[in-house]
């Protein structure tokens, strides 16, 4: 019986994971089609070093979409995290490492914040993390009286060419990707989450406590837009109190489109990096074609909707299949 369901799931990932690369595929041969200036070097370049923020971001909402929440913060975190950087670095003139320290720090303080409260009241962590949005947003105006704050090239370790012209950052993003893909599929930490999400009250009566491993989750997604924050400000030489505004519909897209259930208890880290590949690209090609902005979010809504519909047609045939 457990061969058979193996191999059921071994079946399903395959075909998940097939799907998703005949769709970029796709997509980069259409806009190869529609602009011959799309299918070069540098166009996938200059993707790779663009996506490093949202790649980290999408690893972490994917542990949060597995364990049945949702964290709408994250951009918010990233913009705080930006700004406390600033203050470590500016004013207090700490070291790029130790200002580093400090965004980390306060963005795994605030992820520890979204699911304390969560788990101890029992909220909707969507509820929770919409007033954690504001708040964040609002602490790094505070911070920075609401300007962007130059910091220089600190931070341009993280952003300058490497390899092939390959910034670190990215290098760094597909590190914290394999890490992640490993802890979710090969250690206990990652079958609890899978188990919480797939039903919470079961795993309650087996006598394992749920809620460490929510917070620990939801800490691990601030952490991961602290990283993030240390990326833009890298590439942009500056903090803005403004930055990831809409930057969690980008990585929500992306994780769903990647074939993570919204309804918890399924999800891959390596199929969330199909998602951000796809959404990159899409963005990349409308933007070489022309696509006005109105264009580019309807596209990209439908997109969306598009990669909701299928994720509800996969869960109802697997249980149907169950």
């Amino acid at each position: 019986m457990n061969d058979r369901k193996t191999k059921i799931e071994w079946r399903g990932n395959l075909s998940s994971y097939l799907g998703l690369v005949g769709a970029l595929l796709a997509m980069i041969v259409l806009f190869s089609i529609l602009s011959t200036h799309f299918f070069t070097y540098e166009t996938f370049v200059t993707i790779a070093n663009q996506i490093p923020d949202l790649l980290v971001m999408s690893v972490g909402m994917t542990f949060v979409l597995i364990i049945a929440g949702i964290d709408l913060s994250v951009g918010s975190v990233l913009a705080l995290a930006a700004s406390a950087v600033s203050i470590a670095a500016l004013q207090w003139h700490w070291s790029p490492v130790a200002s580093a320290l400090v965004g980390l720090f306060i963005a795994t303080l605030t992820g520890c914040f979204t699911g304390i409260v969560t788990v101890t009241w029992r909220i909707p962590s969507f509820i929770v993390s919409l007033g954690v949005l504001e708040m964040a947003r609002g602490f790094a105006y505070q911070l920075t009286n609401s300007r962007t704050a130059y910091i220089g090239d600190a931070f341009d370790r993280l952003a300058d060419p490497f390899i092939a012209r390959i910034a670190p950052s990215f290098l760094i993003a597909i590190a914290v990707m394999i890490i992640a893909q490993v802890v979710l599929t090969r250690t206990v930490f990652g079958r609890y989450l899978i188990a919480i999400g797939t039903n919470e009250e079961a795993v309650r009566l087996s006598g394992i406590n749920p809620r460490p491993y929510k917070v620990l989750v939801f800490a691990l997604m601030g952490a991961l837009a602290g990283l993030a924050s240390l990326f833009q400000i890298a590439r942009l030489e500056a903090a803005d109190p403004n930055a990831g505004a809409g930057i969690e519909l980008q990585v929500i897209a992306a994780v769903v489109i990647g074939g993570t259930s919204l309804m918890g208890g399924r999800g891959s880290v390596i199929n969330t990096l199909f998602g951000v590949l796809i959404i990159s690209v899409l963005a990349a090609g409308l933007a070489q074609i022309g696509a006005n902005e109105p264009t580019k979010r309807i596209i990209t809504g439908l997109v969306i909707v598009v990669a909701v519909v299928l994720d509800t047609y996969r869960g109802h045939r697997a249980k149907s299949g169950s």
